[in-house]
C-alpha cells in the first residue's frame, strides 16, 4: 500500500501577533490585540540634487516615481500595431538605451517606477467616437482593438502582444502597471488613488510621445497637485523638432521642470 505523503498543518497564529494593512509600508495601519493605532510609519527622506531648467532642483527620491508612457509593443516593436500601419518606430525605439539605464540606478535609489501603458477594453466601450475616428482614419484602417495584416493581436487591447512592455525594458516585481484608455493617464483608471496611497507627490516623466501621451500625462498631474519633471533625453517623439521645443517650453513656463536623465544617474551614482 502507498504511503501516503505528509502534508503539514498550517502553524497556528499567534492572535497577540500584530498585523499592518494598508496599501505600502509606509500607509499602514498597526493592528494589535484590542487597538488600531493609525500612526503611519515615517519615511526618511532621500534627496537628490538635480539640474534642470528653469530652475535646479532637489528632490526626495521617497516620495518620487520615474512614469515609463507607451514603452510598448504596438507603438516601438517593428511589427506593431504603429509600424504595420506604416510608421517609423524610429523615433519611439530611441529612449529605450537611456530608459534602460535609468530604472537600475532609480529602483537602487529606492525611487518607485509606474509602467503606464494603453490597456484598452476589447469591446472598446469605453472610447469616444473621436477616439475611434482617430485610431482608424478609414474604413481600411486598422483601428483600436483591430487586428494588424501580421497578426499579433488586437491592437492596444489589454493582456494582448501589443499592450506589453518591449522586451528591451525590464519590468520588476516590485514596479507597478497601470493601464490607461486616453492619451492622458490620469482618466477612467486608478493612477491616482495609486500614488496618493504610496505617498508620491513628484513624478518624473519618460517615453513616447513627448508632445502627445507625455505632455497629456504631465499637464493633468501638474492639474491636480504633482510636482512634474519632463526628461528629455528619455522621451522622443516622431513630430518635427520644433514641437518638442514648443513642450518644454510650455513644462518651464507653467507645469514644472525639464531635465536630463543621464544627470539624474550621475546624481543617482554619487549619492550612494
Amino acid at each position: 500500500m502507498k504511503k501516503k505523503p505528509h502534508i503539514p498543518l498550517p502553524q497556528a497564529l499567534d492572535a497577540n501577533a500584530p498585523f499592518t494593512p494598508g496599501p505600502s509600508r509606509d500607509n499602514a495601519w498597526t493592528v494589535t490585540d484590542g487597538r488600531v493605532s493609525l500612526v503611519r510609519r515615517i519615511q526618511k527622506p532621500r534627496p537628490v540634487l538635480i539640474d534642470a531648467t528653469p530652475q535646479s532642483l532637489e528632490i526626495d527620491v521617497a516620495r518620487s516615481a520615474v512614469v515609463v508612457i507607451d514603452m510598448q509593443n504596438d507603438f516601438c516593436h517593428p511589427e506593431g500595431w504603429f509600424a504595420q500601419k506604416g510608421i517609423s518606430v524610429k523615433a519611439a525605439r530611441k529612449p529605450i538605451p537611456v530608459i534602460s539605464k535609468l530604472l537600475p540606478a532609480w529602483r537602487k535609489a529606492g525611487g518607485s517606477v509606474v509602467w503606464l501603458n494603453w490597456g484598452i477594453r476589447a469591446d472598446l466601450a469605453n472610447l469616444s467616437a473621436t477616439i475611434h475616428f482617430k485610431g482608424k482614419r478609414s474604413r481600411d484602417g486598422v483601428g483600436y482593438g483591430e487586428a494588424s495584416p501580421l497578426d499579433r493581436g488586437p491592437a492596444l487591447v489589454r493582456g494582448a502582444w501589443g499592450a506589453q512592455v518591449i522586451d528591451e525594458l525590464n519590468v520588476e516585481p516590485t514596479d507597478i502597471a497601470v493601464e490607461k484608455h486616453r492619451l492622458s493617464g490620469f482618466w477612467d483608471n486608478e493612477l491616482d488613488s495609486i500614488l496618493r496611497n504610496r505617498g508620491i507627490t513628484t513624478l518624473l516623466f519618460v517615453g513616447i510621445n513627448t508632445d502627445r501621451c507625455v505632455f497629456s500625462t504631465l499637464q493633468d498631474a501638474a492639474f491636480i497637485g504633482y510636482d512634474c519633471i519632463l526628461l528629455e533625453d528619455a522621451c522622443n517623439t516622431s513630430s518635427p523638432a520644433y514641437v518638442t521645443r514648443a513642450i518644454h517650453f510650455i513644462v518651464q513656463q507653467l507645469h514644472g521642470f525639464v531635465a536630463r536623465a543621464d544627470n539624474l544617474i550621475d546624481s543617482l551614482l554619487i549619492k550612494r
